[in-house]
């Protein structure tokens, strides 16, 4: 059994959000020679975009993905997203009671590519699971879908994290949160001893390689990984920065 390395440490403000992260992280492992078959994640890291654009680059991403917070998919007989039939070649959607959509609207929506989907007032007014399926003031529902590859992507990831198969693979990233754990114990890594992003990210990196150090030591010694013997001095608190491990 190899020793559990840590592969690449990516520091940022910690106001940016962790799914910005995950496009830099997979292109700096590729850059040196590591890309992973497999990336473990949680679920601050995905999107329908970059599940997709990491599949293309040959990485599967095995994290859970947030699911559907519409009113529909939190009622608890709600007409979610998932309970219509898509027909991507006639770009048209049909409802569970079975009638079409009336208009199917390419647009762009914060940047991204979406589709609209509506279905008329006059199909949805006399529908007998209407209070089911909507709640707006013209009374008929509307949807909206990512492209088709996004949509069908992001709608496997989430049928998958329901399986007990995905719940015992996605397991193994608990040795994560050992190596963050590791980390606090021995580095006092949440704490930055600098100003600036530049020297924290240094630190960060300083921090990896005693990891790595100590994790070599024991396993070419043999010898349990032990807490050291007293805490690191506490630091001033300075500005917030995230420190994403990889091992």
């Amino acid at each position: 059994m190899q020793p559990n390395l840590i592969t690449d440490v990516h520091t940022t403000d910690a106001t940016v959000p962790d799914v910005r992260a995950t496009a830099p992280i997979q292109r700096k492992l590729a850059g040196h020679g590591v890309k992973p078959a497999e990336h473990y994640l949680d679920s601050g890291y995905p999107s329908a975009d970059l599940i997709t654009k990491a599949m293309k680059d040959g990485i599967r991403m095995v994290t859970p993905v947030l699911p559907d917070h519409s009113a529909q998919a939190r009622a608890a007989e709600g007409f979610a997203k998932n309970a219509f039939t898509i027909d991507w070649k006639a770009r048209q959607v049909y409802c569970p009671a079975g009638k079409t959509s009336s208009h199917w609207n390419p647009v762009k929506q914060h940047g991204t590519d979406a589709i609209v989907i509506t279905f008329s007032v006059r199909t949805c007014r006399d529908c007998p699971f209407q209070k089911q399926c909507t709640t707006s003031q013209t009374g008929r529902r509307m949807l909206t879908l990512r492209p088709r590859e996004l949509h069908e992507n992001l709608a496997r990831a989430r049928a998958e994290q329901q399986t007990d198969t995905w719940k015992n693979k996605y397991a193994l990233r608990s040795g994560v949160e050992g190596t963050i754990n590791q980390a606090l114990d021995i580095t006092g890594i949440r704490r930055a001893r600098y100003r600036g992003l530049p020297k924290v990210r240094l630190q960060h990196a300083f921090s990896a390689t005693a990891l790595n150090v100590i994790r070599l030591d024991a396993y070419w010694t043999d010898s349990p990984l032990r807490r050291p013997p007293h805490q690191p001095p506490r630091t001033p608190r300075l500005p917030a920065h995230r420190v994403t491990l990889t091992n």
